[in-house]
């Protein structure tokens, strides 16, 4: 039986590189050559935030989801990066991309490691697929991707000049809380650094309260006023935690050391309402240092948290994606 002209077009899907081939050096070298700043810094985005879906890199990096998926599919047969589609029970969900061996060494060679050094492994990386908690860094890393791509828009008159992830709050801050997130806006002379609390319903609203005594002790251990900014699923929810936030505050020895404000994803402007009974004000996130006035104004370009990685760990990169590289004028 002879094969249709469609089916004889086809031809056999290209196998991918071996995982030892694309960590050797004449690999990486080689590789060095076609990738661009925007490839090294998805790479980097990878390696700090773990996963990040088709669309959200579009939204941070590219010009439109085409141009994404194309570049994507091209990273992901140099093994920069690995990707995976969760299982949905109706409908399909996005690819969900992954830092790939490829890209481990190479941003390991750039920082002058070694990639045994780095502490990366690939099935690591990968497992997050099957992580009861990828929903919730999907969305907490969703929330930072919007705030990028509001940076991006050309009418922009604000950015968001650092994001560090969970894992990286961890080891700062792990002894006393953990939050899922650290992030700084700028909006012209004003500037709001803030730790997220990315809620998804899945616990009881005074179990979210009661890591407000936690950020109390950290203020008062660093002497650093951050505010707490909680995002939740619903404003019903929203109503709930907010009931339990203003409980657990009213225990606190000092509430000024402990800001709050939250918000709903029902709220597709992300508008923040302040923890205040007599307030029911919502306002974008560069009117917040308003309301708190007694916040010590950050340095725009140092984070008021320490920086005290080690040498074997890469420093966050920049939240927005580099300018492209100019082309070379034609002699």
């Amino acid at each position: 039986m002879s094969l249709s002209p469609q089916r004889a077009l086809r031809g056999h899907r290209p196998a991918r590189l071996s995982e030892r081939a694309a960590v050797s050096g004449a690999y990486v070298a080689r590789l060095s050559e076609r990738l661009t700043e925007r490839d090294r810094w998805i790479a980097r985005m990878l390696h700090e935030h773990r996963v990040l879906t088709t669309a959200q890199l579009a939204e941070i990096a590219f010009t439109s989801a085409r141009a994404a998926n194309q570049r994507l599919l091209q990273l992901h047969k140099w093994r920069l990066v690995d990707r995976f589609q969760p299982f949905l029970t109706y409908g399909s969900a996005p690819m969900h991309y992954v830092l790939d061996v490829a890209g481990a060494a190479v941003l390991a060679y750039e920082d002058g490691l070694d990639p045994r050094d780095l502490n990366y492994r690939h099935d690591r990386a990968l497992g997050i697929a099957h992580s009861l908690h990828l929903a919730h860094t999907v969305g907490t890393n969703a929330f930072f991707t919007h705030l990028i791509a509001a940076s991006r828009r050309p009418d922009a008159t604000g950015r968001l000049t650092a994001w560090w992830s969970e894992a990286r709050c961890r080891r700062h801050f792990g002894d006393i809380v953990i939050p899922d997130g650290y992030g700084r806006w700028q909006e012209g002379d004003t500037v709001l650094e803030w730790f997220l609390e990315y809620d998804l319903a899945t616990e009881r609203p005074d179990r979210v309260a009661a890591k407000l005594p936690r950020y109390h002790r950290l203020a008062a251990t660093t002497g650093i006023t951050t505010p707490i900014l909680v995002h939740l699923p619903t404003t019903r929810r929203e109503a709930r935690v907010r009931h339990a936030l203003v409980s657990a505050l009213a225990t606190l020895t000092d509430s000024a050391l402990v800001p709050v404000a939250t918000t709903s994803a029902d709220h597709t402007d992300a508008r923040w309402q302040p923890l205040d009974r007599l307030s029911h004000r919502r306002l974008p996130l560069h009117d917040l240092p308003t309301v708190w006035p007694h916040l010590t104004p950050p340095n725009p370009t140092q984070p008021a948290v320490p920086d005290d990685d080690s040498p074997t760990d890469l420093l966050p990169p920049p939240p927005l994606v580099p300018e492209p590289t100019p082309r070379r004028p034609h002699r």
